[in-house]
């Protein structure tokens, strides 16, 4: 039944939109369209928003923590810190330092941040205890509780290091710090005593202020903290903005890209109701004016076409409800946070108030052509018909006339002009589409951009490692603060990836390692090698940083295998490291200062001199020379061959002499796709198609519109010899001009669109982008994309074109 009843204004009602199919169609599906990106782009912003702002709140977590060396800042000046302008609180110092332990079977942990705390409570990260109880006494700790398991529990036991007389330490409890101060918290006694000359205890200080809501205020409020303590004093930083982009940027990277394409949605969706509806007052004047004259009112005129469009886009807003939570689960996570146990899925106000706000939309963009209904007199309507006004185009049919193209195809180019209002509307409808095929392609030749640069080691035409089996253990519980989704990085800890075909993974078996030194030895004897570079993958301990840092080591010339730069330069020798924006962010440093890495035993001040475009998730990863530290020795040498030298010949003749000493050597592989890139470049395309089909559909209703108008003029032009395919040119040869405009309009646009969302995006997740990734448009490829427009008007015209093609004659003298 009818919400507009059984009397004469539903059955109006009815029949328009039974009659008016095509117009249905494209109503429809432009409203699903605009739904299903909305609900994505909301449920996406909703995750990005929950849960750590009210669970760091509640804890009134630190917006800086900060490390400094007692040795310069004694306990007594770091509490008066406190007392800064602008210090809102504080709570310290601790005594912090790092430490790797190792369980019962002898596995290590990741490298942990230990913080010496009396108790949970304070008046700056006041930490949640989760199980268990606080630590009391020496030889207890508390973990944070993404470390709770069944392999580590209360009552565990672990050892400080994998040395034979470290301490033993029994879990007592789990906790969390939504501010990430630590990952592991004792007592301060204990603390102290696990401190050494290679392993030093630090001072930690937890600060709130009174403005920090901004990276500028952030580095504000370090200076202040540094030119108080004096030089050297100030060892790291860590600032809750990068905290919470870290928990929040799952969600957050996506949604950029995924609003564009809403915002394109809603757009296109307004346009093609508008002129639907505006073409359906257009071509229904005549029945405009006999619904007037047996008594419809001016309102009751203007109900019945506003709800000839809501009646279609009800039907596609409830099936953009559907399609847009089916987008948003890959790209939601289905855990629970450990801050607030709020699972991310799409929130049930988003799929209230995003079909609400389409219903208003559509109301609105019909409202206006329904309006113009209301006010046609009767008289003028029935006398007007469907004719357009008189003269209307005729000057275009006298410019086109003077072209030396077939009659019917300057017909077609001079048709436009009759109905300009329609004709802008199927512009702007080509054009939106442009914009979304171009900005679809840069965004997914971005996405694939991004996971080439971050996998340079398969850049090298041959991987020679110092082990060939994999020892399988249970894998660690990811750190505090880290994603427990984030990928191990390539090749596993240390050892470089394992090498096609000679994995021991499924097995136990412990690994025989080959002496480093020989595999460089059979590198360098081999008459193909051009260049080589040695590589390990370890985990280190930074200052101001809790957690464990991955860290890749380089031994010789490593440019071949850099990563993309931001800014400064790749690391050239001693004392330098490369590190990601990400950690600029979190430690609120910048090119040129230092910071002090720990990895084992020793310890190394390092100087930042590049930035690297690095998206390997919330977990750090620096870039530093293997000469720094002592103990690390490469796993993985990557190996350029001569020109001419075939890298599967050179690999086997490597392999035959490392096998036996343990090692292996494999040509270089295509790396795989990451997947959440999968997912967005599949969601790019699937949104684009979308798009592409609103566009055509709504170059279809046009044309439509146009070829029942000019149906008679057809037939009389068929009875004096016009064949059907020069009929088929001539509707055609009507949307080609308006198809190259929007072309021109919507490259540009799309390019635009490209290099403001791309950006966005990056900022989303804690880095910048390089040229490599920005610049992916070419001139031909832009070229391609402007035709484009072409293709979208004369797919959309076909229908209509070969349904004019192929009326008989007779019929459309008929039809008035």
């Amino acid at each position: 039944m009818s919400p507009f009843g059984t009397g004469a204004l539903g059955r109006v009602v009815r029949s328009g939109v039974d009659r008016r199919r095509v117009q249905t169609v494209v109503i429809a599906v432009a409203a699903m369209m605009a739904v299903a990106s909305a609900v994505v782009a909301g449920s996406l912003m909703v995750a990005a928003a929950a849960p750590f702002d009210k669970a760091f709140e509640r804890q009134r977590g630190a917006h800086i923590t900060a490390q400094f060396d007692p040795a310069e800042a004694s306990a007594a000046r770091l509490a008066r810190t406190g007392r800064l302008p602008g210090v809102a609180a504080s709570a310290g110092p601790y005594p912090s330092t790092a430490v790797r332990p190792v369980d019962r079977s002898g596995f290590p942990l990741p490298t942990l941040t230990l913080v010496g705390r009396s108790g949970p409570d304070g008046a700056v990260d006041r930490v949640d205890l989760k199980s268990g109880r606080w630590a009391r006494k020496p030889g207890e700790i508390v973990l944070d509780a993404s470390f709770e398991g069944p392999a580590i529990g209360i009552g565990t036991s672990m050892k400080t290091s994998n040395a034979k007389d470290a301490p033993a330490l029994s879990v007592v409890g789990f906790a969390v710090s939504a501010g990430e101060s630590a990952d592991a918290w004792a007592a301060p006694a204990q603390v102290d005593a696990l401190g050494s000359k290679d392993n030093p205890v630090s001072s930690q200080m937890l600060y709130r202020f009174d403005s920090a809501s901004t990276k500028q205020q952030i580095l504000a409020d370090r200076k202040e903290l540094a030119a108080f303590v004096g030089s050297g004093a100030l060892l790291g930083t860590q600032s809750w903005l990068d905290t919470k982009r870290a928990a929040d940027q799952g969600a957050a990277a996506t949604v950029p890209f995924v609003t564009a394409f809403g915002a394109l949605g809603i757009v296109m969706s307004v346009i093609t109701v508008s002129s639907v509806i505006s073409g359906a007052v257009g071509t229904g004047l005549r029945r405009i004016g006999i619904l007037k004259a047996i008594g419809f009112t001016p309102r009751e005129v203007v109900l019945a076409y506003v709800a000839q469009a809501l009646i279609p886009a009800v039907v596609g807003i409830a099936l953009g409800v559907v399609l847009g939570n089916l987008l948003a689960v890959p790209l939601l996570s289905d855990t629970e946070s450990v801050y607030g146990g709020v699972p991310l899925s799409v929130a049930w106000w988003v799929d209230v108030a995003v079909p609400a706000a389409a219903l208003v939309v559509v109301g609105l963009a019909a409202l206006i052509p329904a309006s113009r209904a209301g006010r046609l007199r009767t008289v003028e309507a029935i006398a007007v018909g469907r004719a357009p006004r008189t003269g209307r185009g005729r000057w275009a049919h006298r410019v086109m006339g003077t072209l030396p193209l077939p009659r019917p195809v300057t017909y077609g180019l001079a048709t436009p002009f009759t109905h300009p209002v329609r004709t802008l509307a199927m512009l702007l409808v080509v054009a939106s589409g442009t914009v979304a095929a171009t900005f679809a392609v840069g965004l997914t030749s971005s996405l694939n951009a991004i996971g080439t640069s971050q996998d340079p080691e398969n850049r090298a035409a041959v991987t020679v490692t110092t082990s060939r089996a994999i020892e399988v253990a249970p894998p660690p519980p990811p750190p505090a603060g880290g994603d427990a989704g984030d990928p191990p990085p390539p090749g596993g800890s240390g050892s470089g990836p394992p090498p096609v075909g000679n994995s021991a993974a499924g097995t136990s078996e412990k690994p025989k390692a080959a002496d480093p030194a020989k595999v460089r030895s059979a590198i360098t004897s081999q008459p193909g090698t051009e260049s080589y570079y040695g590589k390990a993958r370890t985990e280190v301990a930074v200052a101001g940083v809790s957690g464990p840092v991955r860290a890749a080591l380089y031994e010789g010339d490593s440019r071949p295998g850099s990563y993309e730069m931001l800014s400064g330069h790749w690391i050239t020798g001693r004392g330098q490291v490369v590190v990601p924006s990400r950690f600029l962010e979190r430690t609120s440093t910048e090119l040129g200062d230092t910071v002090r890495v720990t990895h084992e035993k020793e310890t190394a001040n390092l100087r930042i001199v590049g930035e690297s475009f690095d998206t390997s998730g919330s977990r750090l990863e620096i870039h530093a020379d293997m000469a720094d530290f002592e103990s690390a020795e490469p796993g993985t040498f990557l190996v350029e061959t001569k020109a001419g030298v075939s890298a599967d010949e050179y690999a086997r003749k490597v392999a035959a002499v490392v096998r036996p000493l343990g090692g292996d050597a494999t040509t270089g592989s295509e790396p795989g796709q990451d997947g959440v890139i999968l997912v967005m470049a599949a969601m790019a395309a699937l949104l684009t198609l979308m798009l592409i089909v609103v566009a055509g559909l709504g170059v279809l209703n046009s044309v439509v519109l146009d070829t029942r108008e000019r149906i008679h003029d057809l037939g009389v032009c068929k009875a004096i010899g016009m064949s059907p395919r020069q009929t088929l040119s001539l509707v055609l040869a009507s949307v080609a001009v308006t198809g190259v405009i929007g072309g021109l309009l919507g490259v540009p646009a799309g390019y635009a669109l490209h290099h403001v969302v791309m950006p966005v995006m990056g900022r989303a997740v804690g880095t910048g982008l390089p040229p490599l990734v920005l610049d992916v448009y070419g001139p031909f490829r832009l070229l391609l994309l402007g035709l484009g427009g072409v293709v979208i008007a004369m797919l959309g015209a076909l229908a209509p074109a070969g349904w004019a093609a192929g009326a008989r004659t007779a019929a459309a003298l008929r039809t008035e």
